[in-house]
């Protein structure tokens, strides 16, 4: 289905699992975030048209600018460096629960805490290069902090649905544990 027959009931879908939180958790198994899914060739009109549907009550956070931020932080040689060290468990240089430096997944849940504290939805956008750092949907929605958001995590999802599965970036098959389901 294309975007032109599918957003508008996508969007008021969505707009309805924001307005019923306890609903989102009993159907999430206690979590408290939604996964917004759409075919991933179309994301740059979803993220505009929920830019322009939720301009104000929002706060949308792009994955794609945090990974720059991380690499401009520590500099791209020592991030190069330290990535081809780490070459045979890369992951860990984006998510490390045992390492006291922060990484992108600590960036991630700030800025989620971050927009709740200010009073908006936080919109997660640009998912996508969350492949291949080890970082999963599921990590940070069953991370604390998000668990027990004064509001929901949107999370937009480029993916596509086929017989009740769910396939991140059209391939990898990807977990939909502690949320809903926008399709």
């Amino acid at each position: 289905m294309s975007y032109i027959n599918n957003h508008k009931q996508q969007f008021t879908d969505l707009k309805f699992q924001i307005a019923n939180q306890d609903q989102l958790r009993r159907q999430a198994n206690g979590g408290n975030s939604i996964l917004f899914s759409y075919p991933p060739d179309e994301e740059h009109l979803y993220i505009e048209k929920a830019r322009e549907l939720y301009q104000d009550t929002v706060e949308f956070i792009d994955v794609s600018q945090l990974l720059v931020k991380l690499i401009d932080e520590e500099g791209w040689g020592s991030f190069k460096d330290y990535y081809q060290s780490m070459a045979s468990s890369a992951h860990k240089v984006f998510h490390d629960e045992d390492a006291q430096e922060h990484d992108l997944f600590d960036l991630i849940i700030s800025e989620i805490k971050l927009a709740c504290q200010n009073n908006k939805i936080p919109f997660l956008i640009r998912t996508g290069c969350l492949y291949g750092t080890g970082i999963e949907n599921v990590n940070i929605m069953e991370h604390k902090a998000v668990m027990n958001l004064a509001h929901p995590l949107v999370i937009f999802y480029p993916s596509r649905v086929e017989d009740d599965n769910l396939y991140f970036l059209n391939f990898k098959i990807a977990s939909t544990y502690r949320c809903t389901l926008v399709k």
